[in-house]
């Protein structure tokens, strides 16, 4: 379990995102705390007391202060991918999207055998359990393996089965509150009782790897479903006389919608029709990044199927489907920024506030306020991630 920092830290000449508002002057973290917010410039933080002498001062430079990012749909990185099932692997992931901002993620599965996805579960309760040192993980997600063969992406095929709630009913029994999230083709037989259980659970139930139409996807939601995996992708699409899994994900105001904002994945101008589609609560970015997220371009594994990364793009040997992404969260802002044209606060809203809602921790992460956790992240002018903090803890330092 992440602890929090003793001792106070102030920084200061910092733009600082709080909700719709940007804040130019300085932030007191203390306990690991943000103990409040201190509008105006000046060279040196101002605060009611003198900081005492343990106090560490920080410049931001003029950078730019965001609640850090909070990743629920992330594979691996640097090399290790979640279904490695083992600590060593879980910090390599952990300080690798740490070093892009993440504070928060949600170890993600793919579609495996029942002991492979079991494993995963053992590993990450252990895990959270530890003492975490860089990004926490926040749980688990579950993508698979009730998904629908037409629309596999990435997947392997082999693994693929119907819905079994006892696998749900044991594994929520063994690991208590672990699984936050199962992606599923609401469409299977049986899925939608068990897109109940997982609400019962209060477990978020998202539509995935679906050919349902859109008529199946307003049915799931009166069960449920409240969110889409990588939106766009991997589900039908939106024809104006058949508005498919899409045009429910727009409409729908229940559902959560994720999106992958790498260019690659989704053309810029369709994440700016989602955008404009959705309430603004309800866009969660999320990297979907997997093992070669950060490393150079080559041969590597997803779910025992070969991928080959080229030119960043990561694509199956066999078929060519795109096979999760080498995105990372700061990436994702950017993106957002500088080619869907979202505001900044808009932006920190999709990458932080919005899946801290979604995963019922807004009330103590997700956004800038004082009494919520220190879960921040420094970035200069050009979006470059410059430092981390978990709890007030440094997890990452430029």
């Amino acid at each position: 379990m992440t602890t929090r920092h003793d001792g106070q830290w102030i920084i200061h000449n910092v733009n600082i995102v709080c909700g719709d508002e940007i804040v130019t002057g300085s932030a007191i973290v203390s306990n690991g705390l943000i103990a409040a917010i201190q509008p105006g410039y000046t060279s040196s933080p101002i605060t009611e007391n003198e900081p005492g002498e343990d106090t560490t001062i920080i410049d931001g430079e003029g950078g730019w202060l965001l609640p850090g990012f909070i990743d629920v749909h992330v594979h691996g990185g640097f090399g290790s991918d979640f279904m490695d099932a083992n600590a060593e692997a879980y910090d390599q992931i952990t300080k690798f999207h740490a070093s892009h901002g993440t504070t928060g993620m949600l170890a993600t599965t793919v579609t495996a055998s029942h002991d492979a996805i079991e494993a995963v579960l053992a590993a990450a309760s252990d895990y959270r359990n530890s003492d975490m040192r860089y990004a926490e993980l926040l749980g688990v997600h579950l993508e698979g393996p009730f998904l629908n063969l037409q629309w596999i992406g990435a997947q392997n095929p082999a693994y693929l089965s119907p819905p079994r709630p006892d696998w749900l009913t044991d594994w929520s029994e063994r690991y208590p509150g672990l699984i936050r999230q199962m992606t599923l083709a609401p469409e299977r037989e049986g899925a939608l009782s068990l897109i109940r259980l997982l609400r019962d659970l209060h477990i978020n139930a998202a539509c995935g790897h679906t050919d349902a139409t859109y008529e199946q996807i307003v049915e799931a939601v009166q069960y449920g479903l409240n969110q889409a995996a990588h939106t766009y992708n991997a589900m039908t699409g939106l024809h104006h006389r058949k508005p498919g899994t899409l045009g429910a994900v727009m409409t729908e105001d229940a559902i959560y919608a994720e999106v992958i904002a790498d260019g690659i994945h989704v053309h810029p101008a369709a994440i700016r029709l989602l955008a404009a589609a959705k309430p603004l609560d309800k866009l969660v970015l999320i990297s979907d990044a997997m093992s070669a997220a950060g490393l150079d371009d080559g041969n590597y594994d997803l779910g025992g199927l070969d991928v080959i990364v080229k030119d960043g793009i990561a694509r199956l040997k066999e078929g060519g489907n795109l096979a999760g992404s080498t995105l990372t969260m700061d990436a994702a802002l950017r993106f957002m920024i500088e080619c869907v044209g979202v505001s900044v606060q808009q932006a920190s809203r999709q990458a932080s506030g919005n899946p801290a809602t979604l995963l019922g921790i807004a009330d103590s992460t997700g956004s800038i306020e004082a009494g919520k956790r220190a879960d921040l992240v420094l970035l200069d002018s050009t979006w470059n991630v410059q430092r981390t903090w978990v709890s007030g803890r440094a997890v990452y330092q430029r």
